[in-house]
């Protein structure tokens, strides 16, 4: 069985790392796209076709499941990739854990990018899901950009930037972007005592592996990864050995 992960950077470490981790027979292909990357800004109809593109090249490897563990290729794509591979492929996408942050909180900040911080998407989700709950967006202006970068230095300063904006009272912060969860100590470290985090990772990991087996295939991988840089065979960047997920997926400095 081998499952596609599709990102413009390091942001599908985590949910790759989660199925590593629950079903490490499975074979991975991580498809990056640093020719492209960020996603986050570029028009809806270029981000559409290079995540459709991206799919179809993965069919062609071999791959019987897509996943999407970005929110911009969720939110863009995902719909456009689920009706171009049809039915019998499996795609995966990603929303943002606002909901069961919501039922157990009853203050949330959904910590973000810029682009989606200020979209209709998150909006429209905090309106369907945030309940009773105080929610504030919180833009983490350059956060994913340093992560992908591995530049620690700059990460910290980009947390402590959203830490301070982030309403004194709060109870639960939302990761919503899939970058975020390789800092998570770091985000520990910034906010109050007992603040809960919420992320999507192991939640899109374990959704993988019941889509997975629902095909009804036996899974004979080898727990191999693969990596495609803009469509290059290639390793992960240096900068994801930085972080544990990508170090436990082959990355070294």
């Amino acid at each position: 069985m081998i499952v596609a992960l599709i990102d413009s950077g390091l942001g599908s470490l985590p949910t790759a790392a989660w199925l590593r981790k629950l079903r490490p027979d499975v074979d991975l292909v991580l498809q990056l796209d640093p020719d492209g990357a960020p996603w986050g800004p570029k028009p809806e109809q270029w981000v559409v076709e290079r995540v459709v593109d991206t799919a179809r090249a993965s069919l062609t490897m071999g791959a019987e499941v897509i996943v999407l563990p970005c929110n911009t290729a969720s939110v863009t794509a995902l719909e456009h990739v689920r009706a171009d591979v049809g039915p019998g492929i499996p795609v995966i996408g990603t929303v943002p854990a606002i909901k069961p942050a919501a039922a157990a909180c009853r203050s949330v900040a959904v910590w973000a990018t810029a682009a989606t911080t200020a979209s209709r998407y998150q909006a429209d989700l905090i309106a369907r899901f945030g309940g009773e709950a105080t929610v504030t967006g919180v833009a983490c202006h350059g956060l994913a950009d340093a992560i992908d970068a591995g530049d620690l230095v700059a990460v910290r300063a980009a947390i402590a930037a959203a830490a301070e904006q982030t309403p004194d009272d709060v109870e639960g912060v939302v990761l919503g972007c899939t970058h975020y969860p390789l800092v998570v100590d770091n985000i520990v470290a910034a906010l109050p005592d007992g603040v809960r985090l919420f992320d999507s990772a192991q939640a899109v990991a374990a959704q993988t592996i019941r889509r997975m087996d629902g095909l009804g295939r036996a899974s004979t991988g080898n727990g191999t990864v693969q990596v495609f840089n803009s469509g290059r065979p290639g390793e992960l960047p240096a900068a994801a050995a930085a972080f544990e997920p990508g170090r436990a997926l082959g990355a070294t400095d």
